[in-house]
């Protein structure tokens, strides 16, 4: 015990040491990221049933149980690009906009112990959830100059086999997240404001929350795996400091500088998934349900009443009424020989967000998936792997009412997506 205590402990230092050397600056475009391991990248995220790596104890942790009885470590670190996109408004070219381009760089660590007592013991170290997405110009900027999210998850997990053919496992989820959210509305065109030039805000918090997964797993055939999987809702109270606003011209008429709190859901995830293998095939499909339906607004508390001011509309919850979204993937790897591995995936994505709710501040689209993986044996104790994405969103119009008085959005957004490019290694001791 005191040996599996020690190797805990530096897996943990390992852990934050890899924070400090790839600080993640924000996440991509979209609430959820699926893929938070190189095989999995490589699979589209149809990776549920068959995880015979470390990456097990976050995809499921029941099938820790069946992994060989040795220290397996994996490490990897996926590269993040996302496009700019393209906002067209349908009134006005001067309302037109075009978000930052960005890249974000996740470092990912997976670990499983070997049996203790008839239980196996994980750890995972990922970053599940994130939103980002900055405007500098006018029209976008009145929504979201800049609205980020960053959640860092380590996930503690053991698994136990009740049977040759059934499997549990679970854990706790202890996710840290930091949040920052700011707007700038000018007049012009925000001529309600007169007589004011502007309105500024900025709101920054973080916070660390819990909650919990479970898995099964039940092999009814050698060759054939049924696995279901769910990761609890945690609610985030980022809480900080906030600072609003109000100009006429270069004169301050109001300000507020204290705390604020903004509280954003980590929504649940149930996946339902199938494996069967044949020959040298190993095929995998993936249902996934993210129950977002628990993001009903965003609404900034700051403590005080900004009723009467210039500074309300800061002070009004923004309505977004996100629905459940589903994701189906499917998955397939292929062993040319005992050393090389390769796989491939595509998923097809919902999106939460209601035309009637859309915002700068996640512009989402339905979106196709497309993932490709190579996975090479060095030896006995050691893998290298490389995984490729292309995360596709369609072109798409929307027309919809303001919130706290501004102009609606009714336009066209394009471009956006993601690629992301994913290395790691894997050792087995």
């Amino acid at each position: 015990m005191k040996s599996f205590m020690k190797i805990l402990k530096d897996c943990c230092g390992l852990c934050f040491v890899c924070l400090l050397l790839f600080p993640v600056q924000a996440m991509g475009a979209g609430f959820r990221i699926a893929n938070q391991s190189v095989v999995a990248v490589g699979l589209a995220g149809a990776h549920v049933a068959y995880t015979p790596g470390a990456d097990a104890g976050f995809y499921n942790p029941a099938n820790m149980a069946a992994l060989a009885d040795s220290w397996q470590v994996e490490v990897s670190l996926t590269t993040l690009h996302l496009p700019s996109i393209d906002y067209r408004d349908n009134r006005s070219s001067l309302l037109d906009g075009s978000s930052d381009e960005e890249w974000f760089f996740f470092p990912l660590i997976h670990t499983v112990s070997p049996e203790y007592n008839g239980f196996k013991f994980g750890f995972s170290l990922t970053y599940p959830f994130g939103l980002s997405k900055q405007w500098d110009q006018v029209f976008p900027q009145m929504y979201a100059r800049k609205f980020s999210l960053l959640t860092v998850e380590g996930n503690p997990t053991v698994a136990y086999a009740l049977t040759d053919t059934l499997s549990v496992g679970g854990g706790l989820r202890l996710v840290y997240g930091t949040g920052e959210m700011k707007n700038y509305i000018q007049n012009p065109p925000a001529e309600q404001l007169a007589p004011l030039s502007s309105l500024q805000n900025s709101l920054d918090g973080d916070a660390l929350e819990y909650g919990y997964n479970l898995a099964v797993t039940f092999v009814p055939v050698e060759s054939v795996n049924l696995a279901a999987t769910f990761r609890s809702e945690v609610v985030m109270h980022l809480d900080g400091d906030a600072e609003l606003t109000a100009l006429a011209g270069d004169m301050t008429v109001q300000q507020f500088a204290g705390d604020g709190q903004l509280d954003v859901p980590i929504p649940a995830v149930l996946a339902l998934a199938a494996s069967w293998q044949l020959d040298n095939w190993t095929f995998e499909f993936v249902w996934d349900r993210t129950f977002w339906s628990g993001v009903r607004e965003f609404d900034p508390n700051y403590g005080v009443s900004l009723s009467n001011t210039s500074l309300n509309g800061f002070d009004v919850p923004v309505a977004k009424n996100w629905e459940d979204a589903d994701a189906y993937r499917f998955g397939v790897w292929y062993q040319w020989n005992e050393a090389l591995t390769t796989t491939a995936g595509i998923a097809f994505e919902q999106t939460p967000v209601p035309e009637a709710t859309l915002g700068f501040e996640l512009p989402d689209a339905e979106a196709v998936v497309y993932a490709a993986g190579i996975q090479y044996q060095v030896n006995s104790q050691l893998d290298l792997a490389f995984s490729y994405m292309y995360h596709h969103t369609t072109s798409h119009s929307v027309e919809n009412t303001g919130n706290a008085g501004l102009l609606g959005i009714d336009g066209a957004f394009s471009g956006g997506g993601a690629h992301a490019v994913t290395v790691g290694v894997r050792y087995l001791f």
